[in-house]
């Protein structure tokens, strides 16, 4: 007597997990063979130093960003909140 495993177990589990590592795999194989095909068409141009130098200028723009955007420390809200209340009772209010 064979019994089906629903989608959640069993042998199709196993077999649906096999199939989905198969097309990942499948999908890297594809997408280092085209970034490879770009790096050698990029490498047969004339202008490969300035094309290369741009790019490393870009890349440390974009670092550049990414630092900023996660590693400035905001302030801290109690501190605004104080700054705030002594504005106010400079200013004469309440």
């Amino acid at each position: 007597m064979t019994r089906e495993a629903g989608p959640h177990g069993g042998r199709n589990s196993d077999s649906q997990a096999l199939l989905l590592a198969a097309g990942l795999a499948d999908l890297a194989v594809s997408t280092v063979g085209s970034a490879l095909g770009t790096v050698r068409g990029l490498l047969r141009r004339s202008d490969a130093t300035e094309l290369a130098g741009e790019a490393e200028r870009e890349l440390v723009a974009r670092g550049r960003l990414v630092l900023d955007r996660y590693a400035a420390v905001p302030p801290a809200h109690l501190e605004i909140l104080a700054q705030r209340a002594l504005a106010r009772k400079a200013a004469g209010g309440a």
